[in-house]
């Protein structure tokens, strides 16, 4: 018997509050994602921006360690024989150790150094060197790097120099591993003008600063002038020489507002040579008046706007001297000191790159640097033996004790013109 089509009975109530809920959550997921994708697009780190990586709880607390602008603080002046008093209380191996800038590894014995504790402490009671630099396997976090940086310093009887290379761009150890600030390779910038380079200096310095640094290996006062060129490269401020006179200039400023004495590198120029000095000896085949009408400009204008260093390159002037600028008294004493005015630190490359090791010992090396004219020696391949040799050399008098108090002195006054050493 036929009945004909039976109706469904109308969906019970929970199906439908299942599908409404169901789709509420849908639409709150792909709103939560588009927001999560402009979030993350937006926190690439850009020139000017602060790095995604910086630690939120970090930042404010080390910000407050510095002055709302550096910038408008005095700069430290030396109270009249402030030097050499400190100088008068120091023993000969005290006086030989403040020649030396150092990896903390290089005295702790520890492969990679991330904190300063006991081992620290002993390590700077038995070589008071004169400073420590920093490399990025050290540097984990901000948090991290400040104390290990301030533990280090309570440890030095005279306070220490902190420093890294923090150029910029492809050169940085902090803004791809702490997260501070990206500024880009120099060359980036170089038709923005001084103002510019002025100021991507004082955020590096102001960044460093805050971290516990008091020093940077920078600005690059090499010219980018060899297209062939891969160890200056975009490193260098300009591909100009007068250009990177000026910009170099402005950055040597830039860094003192942020806080931060500074180095001009690599003297006598590095920009047009086709080898590196990292993995042998480098030749620079140029005449003294082609230096001096190109590669001596930005040094020159460095010098000029208040450097507080200058770091000899692992370079070879044939015309001059045959052994490396840094072991050249020709290099830097007549040409550095006395022809270009300089009168402040001079420092030399990491003693470690094969230019040096391939050819001299660590001791030859120290004391090479030192009858040269050098103050700073960094980073030497055998610490002991370096700081042996100078002593010797002091005792015999192949060294002369007012040699050894001059460079002595020219490191204690930059610390005390920057406030590493604070004033009397």
């Amino acid at each position: 018997m036929y009945q004909g089509k039976r109706s469904e009975p109308p969906a019970p109530i929970w199906r439908l509050v299942a599908v409404i809920a169901l789709t509420i959550v849908l639409l709150a997921a792909a709103v939560f994602a588009v927001l999560l994708i402009r979030q993350s697009a937006a926190q690439q780190p850009q020139p000017g921006q602060l790095s995604p990586s910086l630690p939120p709880q970090s930042a404010p607390a080390a910000t407050q360690e510095l002055p709302p602008d550096p910038s408008l603080e005095p700069t430290p002046t030396a109270t009249p024989g402030q030097a050499e008093r400190i100088l008068a209380d120091m023993t000969l191996h005290e006086k030989v150790c403040q020649l030396f800038v150092v990896q903390p590894s290089d005295i702790t014995g520890t492969l990679i150094v991330t904190a300063a504790g006991e081992t620290t402490q002993q390590a700077l009671e038995r070589w008071p060197v004169g400073g420590l630099l920093y490399d990025a396997k050290n540097l984990v976090s901000l948090d991290q790097t400040h104390t290990m940086l301030t533990n280090s310093q309570s440890y030095s009887k005279i306070p220490l120099i902190l420093t890294c290379d923090e150029e910029g761009g492809r050169v940085n150890r902090l803004m791809h591993t702490v997260g501070t600030t990206y500024i880009g390779p120099m060359l980036d910038y170089k038709d923005q003008g001084p103002d510019t380079a002025a100021d991507n200096a004082k955020t590096i310095a102001a960044d460093m600063r805050f971290c516990g640094f008091n020093m940077d290996l920078a600005p690059v006062a090499d010219v980018w002038s060899n297209p062939e060129n891969t160890v200056i490269g975009d490193r260098a401020y300009s591909d100009d020489f007068e250009q990177a006179a000026i910009l170099v200039s402005a950055a040597v400023d830039g860094f003192h507002r942020g806080g931060v004495a500074c180095t001009l590198k690599h003297f006598p120029g590095h920009g047009d040579t086709s080898a590196d000095s990292h993995y042998g000896s480098v030749y620079v085949y140029k005449t003294l008046d082609q230096l001096r009408d190109a590669e001596f400009l930005p040094f020159q204008a460095g010098i000029d706007a208040g450097a507080d260093a200058v770091m000899m390159g692992h370079l070879i002037l044939p015309e001059l001297d045959d052994k490396p600028a840094l072991l050249s008294h020709k290099v830097v004493t007549e040409l550095l000191r006395e022809e270009l005015g300089f009168d402040g630190v001079v420092i030399t490359d990491s003693l470690k790159m094969q230019a040096m090791t391939d050819h001299y010992g660590s001791g030859d090396i120290a004391v090479g640097a030192v009858q040269a004219g050098v103050d700073l020696l960094l980073c030497p391949q055998n610490l002991d033996e370096a700081v042996s040799a100078l002593t010797q050399a002091v005792e015999n008098g192949a060294i002369t004790q007012e040699r050894l108090d001059e460079s002595v002195l020219r490191v204690l006054r930059l610390k005390i013109n920057r406030g590493i050493i604070p004033a009397e």
